[in-house]
């Protein structure tokens, strides 16, 4: 006698979900689309407010007075060049892992660059690193957070004369050191690194070094957060003051890419979500809802035009790798000699760096980090049924690791860029009401405070 009013339950309780699923993404005046909104935890919370300018000043201030950072520079002074400033930062690491009851563990990682191009001779260059090792001992995986600590003047083989580098790439590094910092007094289940690269500007060495290493050694890294110049709120030429946005930069078309994966990009017309393309919605989603007053705005390209960063390396290696950049450059302070010209002072000088706005750029950062480092393992095997329906088959197997309490189904329709809306269900299949020829469509594990891994594009199953 009961199975009759729970099943009309469970029927009314569908519809419902339904509407209000699409009524969720209309505005009230005109139909404009509403972003998502991720749910707040408050441990997170906690972590984002304790991001401390001063300390970004402090840390900024300090590897300027290092003179330059030019790669090539003196590597025995313990006051000036490369050398000096890659083991303070070292050092910053081990003060920092202080709190970690001996889980972050902080090292100079070496590697020869051998002649060619800016590389005049062989060069034994340094990565400062430190590694907050994961609480789960069968979660492999990693999280890799960057910026670059060379610096450089107009002419890039110049090592002598002073190049502050206090936004390119001063700015980033403080970003890495600052989440150290945070991040090393909680416990997360997968393990975290935190890097300042050497070689940047000379060709992307150490970045190259380490993601090679990665791949060579299969670290599972689900995501490469890349920091470089993201200090700077007026640009050059047009004089715009923004301090309230930054651009994520994903690559588009997977530069690691299989002919078996090309053929199924352009059978599916999933030219628009790589995974670093998921990446940088899910930095979206995440910043914008930890942060108040900061846009985050997708950049749909691999890095600024012709040009590339640190991350690019990983992306060659296969790895999920994206850049955060301030949305204007100045470059009358970007990679000049300090001079005075026509009443105009060039050179990246730490006058030019807004504090307050590298520390939002920080928040960004710790506020998506952290939710994918608490978060459960991506679902496997993500299929959409292939029938000629107007309703939608999701399938998918449960995750590795601790089972998640549930799945979001991620739905935009096609001309979209974001996703738009969001369907919870606990089973490993759903069936919705939105056709496969109108939306595009993803799944992601949630556990039961919220936090949601990265979201898988579906290959079509039948």
């Amino acid at each position: 006698m009961k199975t009759i009013p729970l099943l009309i339950l469970f029927l009314f309780a569908f519809l419902s979900c339904g509407q209000d699923s699409n009524n969720a993404i209309q505005d009230s005046e005109g139909g404009k689309k509403k972003p998502l909104a991720a749910p707040k935890d408050t441990e997170i919370s906690n972590m984002v407010q304790e991001i401390s300018v001063d300390s970004i000043r402090a840390y900024i201030g300090t590897m300027v007075d290092f003179g330059t950072r030019h790669s090539l520079s003196d590597t025995v002074s313990d006051t000036r060049g490369i050398g000096a400033a890659r083991r303070w930062v070292k050092s910053k690491f081990e003060e920092f892992g202080k709190a970690s009851s001996g889980r972050l563990k902080a090292i100079l990682d070496p590697y020869v660059v051998q002649k060619s191009g800016r590389i005049p001779h062989d060069v034994l260059m340094k990565n400062a690193m430190a590694t907050l090792k994961g609480t789960d001992p069968d979660d492999d995986r990693v999280l890799i957070v960057s910026g670059h600590l060379d610096s450089r003047v107009s002419d890039v083989m110049d090592a002598e004369r002073d190049a502050p580098g206090a936004n390119d790439d001063a700015s980033g590094v403080a970003v890495v050191m600052e989440l150290c910092r945070v991040m090393s007094k909680r416990e997360f289940p997968l393990t975290i690194i935190f890097v300042a690269v050497q070689g940047e500007e000379q060709g992307l060495f150490g970045a190259t070094h380490l993601a090679r290493k990665c791949r060579q050694d299969s670290i599972n890294v689900i995501a490469m957060f890349n920091n470089d110049i993201v200090g700077n709120t007026i640009s050059s030429n047009t004089n715009i003051k923004d301090s309230t946005r930054v651009r994520v930069f994903s690559e588009t078309i997977p530069a690691f890419e299989t002919d078996n994966m090309r053929r199924l990009r352009r059978r599916t017309g999933a030219e628009n979500d790589s995974k670093s393309r998921q990446l940088a919605r899910y930095i979206k989603e995440l910043g914008e809802s930890y942060v108040e007053n900061f846009e985050v705005v997708l950049n749909y390209r691999t890095d600024r035009f012709l040009r590339g960063g640190d991350h690019t390396p990983f992306s060659r290696n296969g790895f999920t790798a994206i850049r955060m950049c301030e949305i204007n450059e100045n470059f009358v302070h970007q990679h000049q000699d300090i001079r005075v010209e026509d009443g105009i002072q060039y050179g990246d000088l730490p006058e030019f760096v807004d504090y307050n706005y590298t520390a939002k750029v920080a928040r960004v950062n710790l506020a998506a980090m952290a939710n994918l480092a608490y978060a459960p393992y991506e679902p496997q095997n993500v299929g959409l049924k292939f029938n000629l329906n107007n309703n939608t088959t999701l399938v998918w197997d449960k995750p590795k690791g601790k089972e998640p309490a549930g799945y979001n189904i991620l739905l935009r329709e096609t001309y979209q860029s974001n996703w738009e809306q969001k369907i919870y269900v606990t089973d490993t299949t759903a069936t919705i009401p939105y056709s496969k020829d109108n939306y595009f469509f993803a799944v992601q594990s949630v556990d039961a405070d919220g936090h949601s891994s990265l979201p898988v594009f579906p290959r079509p199953v039948r």
